[in-house]
């Protein structure tokens, strides 16, 4: 049997462009799955996944998931891109307060990315595998792209 997280996670991002959400309707049955786990960490690597993710928290809240707690552990190159003034934190305002993003440190000293460099809403962590463990441990849902 095919677990419902990670088909709704696979239709959602087949329909997500980088600059467009369209609303989609999820079935009741979908909804009330969720519902059952409603805590939920991403890893992401990329641009394209981070702001898909964020367009699925969109999905999720205008199908009344009730959402307990949204995370994207960021790792990888996107980190030089997650600095005061760029497009991503334009991109990211909306969901301050909503969703939390916890950047890789690892990754923040190989791009040479300080912390102060972050856009306002980021919070570095040690390494994002083990932010990724410990919220599996806490029982989100989880996936990584």
């Amino acid at each position: 049997m095919k677990n419902p997280f990670r088909v709704l996670v696979f239709s959602l991002m087949i329909g997500i462009t980088t600059t467009t959400f369209a609303q989609q309707k999820l079935d009741a049955s979908v909804v009330s799955d969720l519902q059952k786990t409603p805590k939920y960490a991403f890893g992401v690597t990329d641009d394209f996944h981070f702001r898909g993710v964020l367009g699925m928290y969109d999905t999720l809240v205008e199908n009344g998931v009730e959402i307990e707690a949204f995370e994207i552990v960021v790792k990888g190159k996107i980190v030089s891109e997650l600095v005061k003034g760029s497009e991503l934190e334009t991109f990211f305002e909306k969901y301050q307060g909503k969703v939390r993003v916890s950047v890789c440190s690892m990754a923040m000293k190989k791009l040479n990315v300080s912390a102060d460099q972050l856009f306002k809403g980021l919070i570095p962590v040690p390494t994002a595998s083990i932010r990724m463990l410990q919220l599996q441990a806490n029982g989100y849902n989880s996936l990584s792209y």
